[in-house]
């Protein structure tokens, strides 16, 4: 759905109407640094994420090497 000059216009008359001229920068700053703090959770959560992911490869990489020692000991006896 995209919204042509007239439609943004008479969304930014309205918008004018009902909070003023004085509320608009306040709004829009605030609504930037409500934009900033969740790309930046976002971004916590990821990393975090990725950390997660590749702590559980090396377990897992860990356990495998582990497992696959123990199997070469047995059948050397």
């Amino acid at each position: 759905m995209s919204f042509g000059w007239q439609e943004l216009s008479l969304l930014f008359l309205v918008v004018l109407l009902i909070f003023g001229a004085k509320r608009i920068p306040e709004i829009a700053r605030s609504l930037g640094k409500a934009t900033k703090e969740f790309k930046k959770a976002k971004d916590n959560i990821v990393k975090e994420s990725e950390e997660m992911m590749d702590a559980s490869e090396k377990l897992a990489e860990k356990d495998s090497k582990k497992d696959s020692d123990e199997t070469d000991k047995s059948s050397k006896s």
